[in-house]
């Protein structure tokens, strides 16, 4: 039998950052036997109980753990700062430094809690995010890998995420563009890193040139998780960077309220609408917006919101309900365009439709568009009952949209990410 491994895995982030990070640790520990902590925010404690619940075996070493961090995301977007951070669209420069101003106050908090929580790890993997695992690896001398959600490595082949997929920029200018991102990042993040490895880690500090530039040149391992059906691996990226797949996961025994079973038997497939963790400076005035799209479209609907009471005829307000049940269930499915929401709707084989606020949700869009599994995404900002329910039609009635969702949807079930991440984590301890 292997020896258990105890792995570390920094999930700073959303709903939609934590659930394929805990598909990867009920993996590791049904198939390996391994202890993973996710580090992850507070607020999703049930979530991990739940997930190590299903897995939980007789071994009392095995199972999967919180780490938890005190930075809460909803909160974070609720908040003055927050919303600034929404608005700032696809500007990469607003987008990081946005980053930097909520963080930045919290920083030294976050990274002790980060440092702690990774004690005792055999590996630790995660985000580029201020490149901890590179630098908490480094101090307790254990292997690291990176994870992307979204293609994040330097290539010719199509700009970065998070600006816009023109063909203008030509091969060079998409590397130049990846790399000058990789700098922002760096350079707003390197003054409360670097006084952190100096005065905390016990590390000298990094160069301007940043740690990305040594993790390429060394080799570092990056789990890429995200399908190649959606983005197909560029020629130009080296063996290390592995396209894994998605990583889903399942909640096969959640059974649905009465009421929401009763809606989806009273008529026709409804079109399901949530943004997830975003949250709109005026909630009244989206939730006016996007009913009356649905009424102009003529479908039902399934909404996310907090209040169920707010429910008629044709709209069924709910609060969380796994995606992976009820996207196939869906005739379409409009949301923000995170990677997680984003994957869920495309293993679904239904048609998507992308309200984009910031960051790579934007990318993701175009990328629903670009595969005709969608029509062209419909910026927050810009959102207006008339566009959305254009949109809606297109998606509901295009049979060259539905029949590239479906077909798309077989080839992403086909694959299974989670398995070919477990073996690469073989092979990286």
């Amino acid at each position: 039998m292997p020896v258990p491994r105890t792995i570390a895995i920094l999930a700073a982030g959303s709903r939609g950052d934590i659930q394929p990070c805990l598909a990867l640790a009920q993996a590791l520990v049904s198939s390996r036997g391994d202890r993973v902590r996710l580090v992850a925010s507070g607020r999703y404690a049930p979530m991990v109980q739940a997930a190590d619940s299903a897995v939980r075996g007789d071994d009392p070493a095995a199972g999967i753990e919180l780490a938890p961090l005190t930075a809460d995301p909803t909160e974070i977007l609720d908040s003055d700062a927050g919303q600034e951070l929404l608005a700032g669209g696809r500007n990469p420069v607003k987008f990081l430094g946005g980053f930097r101003r909520i963080l930045g106050p919290m920083a030294e908090r976050l990274l002790a809690e980060c440092l702690d929580a990774c004690k005792g790890a055999d590996l630790i993997i995660g985000p580029t995010l201020g490149m901890l695992p590179r630098h908490l690896a480094e101090h307790f001398g254990v292997p690291w890998a990176l994870v992307h959600f979204q293609p994040s490595h330097p290539t010719g082949a199509f700009p970065h995420p998070f600006v816009p997929q023109t063909r203008l920029l030509g091969p060079w200018g998409n590397r130049l563009g990846f790399m000058a991102i990789d700098q922002i990042a760096w350079q707003l993040s390197r003054p409360f890193i670097n006084p952190w490895r100096r005065d905390t880690l016990g590390l000298p500090p990094l160069s301007l040139r940043g740690p990305m530039h040594t993790a390429r040149r060394q080799g570092t391992p990056v789990l890429a998780c995200f399908s190649p059906s959606v983005v197909p691996r560029p020629k130009d990226w080296p063996p290390y960077v592995h396209l894994t797949g998605y990583w889903f996961l399942d909640e096969p025994d959640w059974e649905p309220p009465p009421l929401l079973a009763d809606f989806l038997e009273s008529g026709p497939p409804p079109v399901y609408v949530g943004f997830g963790s975003m949250r709109p400076k005026d909630p009244e005035a989206t939730d006016r917006t996007v009913r009356a799209a649905l009424r102009a479209a003529k479908v039902r609907g399934i909404v996310q919101g907090p209040d169920p009471e707010t429910s008629d005829d044709d709209v069924l307000v709910v609060r969380d309900v796994p995606h992976s049940w009820l996207f196939p269930r869906m005739a379409a499915v409009v949301h923000h365009g995170g990677a997680g929401t984003t994957s869920a709707g495309l293993r679904a084989g239904v048609p998507t439709v992308v309200c984009p606020f910031f960051g790579d949700q934007p990318y993701w869009g175009e990328r629903i568009a670009a595969l005709k599994a969608g029509p062209a995404p419909v910026p927050f900002r810009d959102l207006t009952a008339p566009r959305l329910a254009r949109a809606v039609r297109e998606a509901v009635t295009a049979p060259a949209i539905t029949e590239r969702a479906a077909a798309l949807g077989r080839r992403i079930r086909a694959e299974d990410g989670v398995a070919r991440a477990c073996a690469l984590i073989d092979r990286i301890v």
